[in-house]
């Protein structure tokens, strides 16, 4: 029997029939719509998307393989939502990673764990679960209202929208509001709602770019690594940049210790970009360097260019005695460094530190690299801040004085939460979903 659907919600006799209207059809927006449809025709759900179809970035997300969840156990799960990690764990707690596999066999969808914890669809594809999910809401009386954008509240409390026809005005008795974070404003995630919000007295924190690359300042490290050796303050050389802009840095690691005393260290791969780094590996540690940007104007990391080796045994390599070869040649013979990994070399040390072996040697284990500043946010897989935690109570009911025309819930994206790639967001999504969807109804007095 389906997780979300099992306990039918007890409701009062001679209810009135109340409207509900769902912004946004992401995953957030769709689970909302799913619980407040259980309840059957006690309700009346209507999902408003400014988007021709519903779940575009879900779509967009699950392009490679839908990571839906991940399958770490739940304190370890719950802690990569840093700083939210004890506002979201009460979410967490009732739709995890366990729960979200079920939810998705519900749907006739199974799931498998792949080698690095993460959960997917066997058939790795985000259209098929999702058209199942759908069919299953409009079976349950939910209604969708495509290329709708919503513009806010009128005067006399019901919701404005844009649409094909001009613009329309809808009377509810209450929103849940699931409208994205800040990046990719093309699948209809634009951070448009929060000047809505703010209007309102809402607290709004900034949005952020959040799992997301940075351009670096190109500089040699060999004297010290002094400001003062800075040869740019915006990206790779044109050299490095036209040569290897788009290949991956693989079996590599990266450590860096912020200037508030944080540390993080991991292995994997990245991408140099045109003008600095993106990819898996800086997406992790996309939060520490972000943060230190804002704090200090630059961040730090250092890479581990063969992390499989000690810094004794690449020095012993370095030092190796190369007699007519060429250093380029020498590295490659010995310790496998060509490509990338040998042009990263070239382009942050000067030449007194290439042909200095303890040197070289001390940069192939830990290079710096200096970022200082962030892609645009548009560009980031997700984005950090929005509506606060101490903004909504605890079922993301805001508990600001309420509009005329009924109250307000938040879901998703919008509130102001992060957390790196893995299953995490969406599992954030599905579960904040689900937590106003519940808030609906105990609003109404139906016991969820």
């Amino acid at each position: 029997m389906d997780f979300f659907l099992s306990n039918t919600p007890s409701l009062s006799t001679g209810t009135a029939v109340r409207r509900v209207a769902v912004i946004g059809g992401g995953p957030a927006g769709l689970m909302a719509a799913e619980i407040l449809s259980s309840v059957g025709p006690a309700l009346s759900v209507q999902v408003f998307d400014a988007m021709p179809s519903v779940g575009r970035k879900f779509l967009l997300a699950g392009k490679g393989g839908l990571n839906l969840t991940h399958s770490e156990p739940p304190v370890t799960f719950n802690a990569r939502y840093g700083d939210r990690a004890a506002a979201l764990e009460p979410l967490l707690t009732e739709l995890g990673g366990a729960e979200m596999r079920q939810w998705a066999e519900g749907l006739g969808v199974d799931t498998f764990v792949g080698s690095s914890g993460r959960v997917f669809p066997k058939d790795m594809k985000a259209a098929p679960l999702l058209r199942s999910w759908l069919h299953r809401l409009r079976a349950s009386g939910v209604q969708f209202s495509m290329r709708h954008r919503w513009l806010g509240w009128a005067d006399n409390g019901a919701l404005r929208f844009s649409t094909p026809s001009g613009e329309q005005s809808v009377q509810v008795d209450a929103v849940v509001l699931a409208l994205g974070g800040g990046s990719w404003s093309r699948l209809g995630s634009d951070g448009a709602w929060v000047p809505l919000l703010a209007q309102r007295g809402i607290e709004v924190r900034p949005l952020r770019p959040s799992n997301c690359g940075f351009d670096v300042a190109a500089r040699p490290v060999g004297l010290a690594g002094s400001a003062a050796n800075e040869t740019s303050n915006s990206g790779w050389s044109a050299y490095f940049a036209s040569r290897f802009a788009g290949q991956p840095f693989k079996s590599v690691a990266i450590d860096l210790t912020d200037s508030l005393g944080r540390q993080f260290s991991r292995r994997g791969e990245f991408v140099a970009t045109a003008t600095g780094v993106e990819g898996s590996l800086v997406y992790a540690a996309s939060s520490f360097l972000r943060d230190d940007i804002e704090r200090t104007g630059r961040a730090t990391f250092t890479l581990d260019l063969l992390p499989d080796k000690s810094a004794q045994q690449v020095l012993t390599e370095v030092r190796h005695p190369r007699g007519s070869r060429s250093l380029s040649s020498h590295l490659k013979s010995r310790l496998g460094l060509e490509g990338i990994k040998a042009g990263i070399l070239h382009e942050l040390l000067d030449k007194d530190a290439m042909a200095d072996p303890a040197k070289l040697a001390a940069a192939i284990k830990a290079l710096p690299i200096t970022v200082v500043r962030t892609r645009p946010i548009d560009e980031a897989i997700s984005s950090a801040g929005g509506v606060s935690f101490d903004a909504v109570d605890a079922d993301l009911k805001i508990k600001a004085s309420q509009p005329v025309g009924g109250a307000i819930f938040c879901a998703g994206e919008m509130l102001d939460w992060e957390a790196p790639t893995g299953g995490y967001l969406m599992t954030a999504c599905f579960a904040s979903g689900r937590k106003a969807g519940q808030g609906v109804l105990r609003h109404f007095g139906i016991t969820p």
